[in-house]
């Protein structure tokens, strides 16, 4: 599929507003239910809500009933990531953190049971992958980069990718 810009001569939308966020379902998934409208590192709040949420649902969640969870969000935050940069005219914006949402749901799954220093060693970890994006992480943000189906699936791999990055890391640490 060819990336190109979607049809329009409006200006890109720099900053999602609530108006904006409150418009399209897919726009309050891809923005994380408003952690992307942070105007304050928004991947990092994004992934803050992504630990906050994962330890309200973890009592009640079953190894199973995350794999659905997060093949789901996976599923749902394409769609989502796709249309929300295609209106935003962006095609990776900041504020797009459905990505980090559902790669650091992963981390966290996986790592399980952890205590607190754990997950916030897979935090910094994460961010670290995420924010300086070499290696893996590189290569999907430019190979990926661009509007419609395939723009949306590199808007998560490259989170994903962090993501396994995180955990070799973790796991070479608890080897």
């Amino acid at each position: 599929m060819h990336s190109s810009m979607p049809e329009t001569t409006a200006a890109p939308l720099a900053r999602p507003t609530w108006a904006f966020l409150l418009s399209h379902p897919a726009h309050f998934i891809a923005l994380g239910a408003g952690a992307g409208l942070s105007r304050w590192a928004p991947g990092t709040v994004g992934t803050l809500w992504a630990w906050a949420s994962f330890l309200l649902l973890q009592p009640v969640m079953s190894a199973s009933t995350w794999a659905l969870l997060i093949g789901a969000g996976t599923l749902l935050g394409w769609w989502a990531c796709t249309v929300t940069a295609q209106h935003m005219r962006i095609a990776d914006s900041g504020h797009i953190v459905w990505d980090e949402v559902v790669a650091f749901w992963l981390v966290l799954w996986l790592i399980a049971p952890a205590g607190f220093a754990a997950q916030l060693i897979a935090f910094v970890l994460f961010r670290f992958f995420d924010a300086v994006k070499f290696g893996p992480m590189a290569w999907a943000d430019r190979t990926f980069k661009g509007f419609g189906p395939r723009g949306g699936f590199g808007i998560l791999l490259d989170d994903f990718a962090a993501a396994a990055c995180t955990l070799l890391v973790i796991a070479l640490w608890r080897f």
